[in-house]
């Protein structure tokens, strides 16, 4: 697509009114003006035919076909072909799963070797789900700017964005690296826990109350019992995908980060040796997964992970509790990611927890919300600020109260911030592992 630039258009009707000035003044030069249009259509047409020409540019887009939601990649332009211009504009139509609006513009810049021009694009996917990268229009101005060349590329590529595994090979080898946490390593299950391992003779230091005194009387010396750290629990990762847990904390809506911390969970767990289940619900109840126990069933936790989508409804505890205790045939660590904001909204939850909690043990992880204690904490100086602080603070002592409700019905709440959900998360389930308390 060729078509005339700004100046082109000002340059022609500049010719009015210095033709009307020159039939005024001298008639007979009325000439002029169909010669200054004369002139300006041959300056459009070398324009045209100078420099390269839209026809011959090909362009190579390359960009990954998978990512996790909040990592960052880069995705590659080249355009090339006989010639190429100095600089061109580029308007690129993406999903607004990569750049709010679902429109990025810019520039590309010739290479020094004056080949191609080059633009690599840093983006990041804010949710899951499969974005289109649609099409690419490159245009530039021809040697004299009377004329803009343009080219739209299809490109009809798609990225699917999976939950971030980032957490999961960043912080799950080092957790399983030597003098790690408790448990991660098989030399540290003993001694530790509360299930019988072997007899060992009594060290200063080991706790008293794990000697043995018919063994040691047996063969005349102390021996201590040593304990492992109990095996093939049941542990459930449930995750509630309703409204609250939809919008944005940071660049990254709650549910996203609670997929990637159970995921990080999931594989300490696989690792332990215990059964993982993955559960999800809104509304109502969405999947539930078998119980896997090995670390080669991960891809099938992290393929059910990914089916959980955004919901802008609000969720039914009572449902999901219900339905998900009719499912467990035994006692089980249920770890249950969610958000909630006051007491009168919550009142649901604590009672269908409190019903869950007599049979099985309940950890909830919610994300602090530090944009509220931020709001609470700042020094006010105008009436709206006073407001503002007024309200985060009634928010606040809110989410207290239904804290200490669940911790009185015997649940333990973990409030953790978002960047460090998932190291706070296994640290917990591990402690729960370490006393033996499941």
């Amino acid at each position: 697509m060729i078509y005339p630039t700004r100046r082109a258009i000002y340059l022609l009707l500049l010719g009015a009114p210095m033709a009307l000035a020159l039939g005024l003044v001298r008639p007979e030069l009325w000439l002029v003006a169909p010669g200054w249009i004369a002139v300006i259509l041959a300056c459009l047409f070398l324009d045209a035919i100078a420099g390269a020409s839209p026809r011959q540019l090909s362009l190579d887009a390359r960009f990954p076909h998978q990512v996790g939601v909040g990592d960052r990649f880069n995705l590659s332009l080249a355009a090339g072909g006989a010639a190429v211009p100095l600089r061109a504009e580029i308007a690129l139509a993406l999903d607004e799963r990569l750049v709010e609006g679902g429109r990025l513009a810019g520039d590309m810049r010739r290479t020094d070797a004056g080949d191609r021009l080059l633009r690599t694009i840093p983006l990041a996917a804010s949710r899951r789900g499969q974005a289109r990268v649609e099409a690419l229009w490159v245009r530039w101005a021809g040697p004299l700017g009377l004329l803009w060349k343009q080219r739209k590329f299809p490109i009809d590529g798609a990225i699917n964005i999976v939950p971030s595994l980032r957490a999961v090979t960043e912080e799950g080898s080092r957790l399983f690296q030597r003098n790690s946490w408790f448990g991660l390593r098989q030399q540290r299950l003993r001694g530790e826990g509360t299930e019988f391992e072997a007899l060992a003779e009594y060290q200063p230091g080991m706790d008293r109350r794990a000697i043995d005194w018919n063994a040691s009387a047996r063969h005349v010396k102390l021996l201590a019992k040593e304990y492992r750290v109990e095996r093939d629990n049941r542990v459930v990762l449930a995750i509630d995908s309703g409204r609250t847990m939809a919008e944005p904390v940071g660049d990254m809506p709650r549910v996203d980060r609670a997929v990637s911390a159970a995921l990080l969970l999931a594989y300490v767990g696989l690792k332990m040796n215990d059964r993982i289940s993955l559960f999800s619900f809104a509304a109502k109840p969405q999947a539930l997964t078998p119980a896997y126990m090995h670390t080669q069933d991960f891809p099938a936790l992290q393929r059910a992970a990914s089916l959980i989508d955004y919901a802008h409804v609000e969720s039914n505890f009572t449902l999901a509790l219900t339905t998900l205790s009719a499912q467990l045939n035994r006692r089980s660590l249920i770890i249950l990611f969610t958000e909630f904001t006051d007491a009168t909204s919550a009142a649901l939850m604590i009672r269908a927890a409190g019903r869950l909690v007599k049979k099985h043990r309940l950890l909830f992880v919610v994300i602090r919300d530090e944009e509220v204690e931020s709001e609470e904490r700042r020094r006010p100086e105008t009436g709206a600020d006073v407001t503002r602080s007024n309200v985060a603070a009634a928010m606040l002592r809110d989410r207290q109260l239904v804290i200490a409700r669940l911790q009185r019905l015997g649940a333990d709440v973990l409030e953790v911030p978002a960047d460090a959900m998932g190291a706070n998360a296994v640290e917990a389930y591990l402690g729960i592992k370490r006393a033996g308390s499941l």
